[in-house]
């Protein structure tokens, strides 16, 4: 069970593996395939999710097993959060790896799950199976919303 407000008390490595897991606010942005410039390290969003990814929660339908069914699924860490330049600015751990606090929408400060939605930060009706497109045109799935 999480307490108080954790994110502001303690270091991303000094989470509980239950504050850790409350700190992800299920946008689903992270299950987005991503396209990197390999000139300018720039990372592209495209509106393709995973596919297990679940259409009418934006939850993974997998998380259990997700990195042994999807072995590109990354495992994120407090270290990627401080450094990976993929992760959206309005991403938790990112926030919190940052100093930052939590947004008015995250779950942990509303206290309602589906705010991440009604505010418009989550994946839900935004985007496309990885099982309904050839992977082949992701060029042409880039979006902004993403951030």
């Amino acid at each position: 069970m999480t307490v108080g407000q954790f994110w502001k008390e303690k270091r991303l490595e000094d989470l509980n593996p239950t504050e850790w897991e409350a700190l992800c606010d299920g946008c689903g942005k992270c299950c987005l395939h991503k396209l990197e410039d390999i000139e300018t390290g720039k990372i592209y969003f495209t509106n393709v999710v995973c596919k297990f990814s679940d259409s009418q929660t934006g939850l993974c339908t997998d998380y259990e097993d997700r990195h042994i069914n999807v072995p590109s699924c990354v495992y994120l860490t407090p270290k990627m959060a401080r450094e990976a330049s993929w992760l959206p600015q309005t991403c938790a751990y990112r926030k919190v790896a940052r100093g930052e606090d939590l947004a008015w929408w995250h779950p942990l400060v509303s206290g309602d799950p589906k705010t991440v939605i009604r505010s418009g930060n989550s994946i839900l009706g935004k985007v496309t199976s990885e099982n309904e497109v050839d992977l082949d045109d992701l060029e042409d799935m880039v979006v902004e919303w993403f951030m």
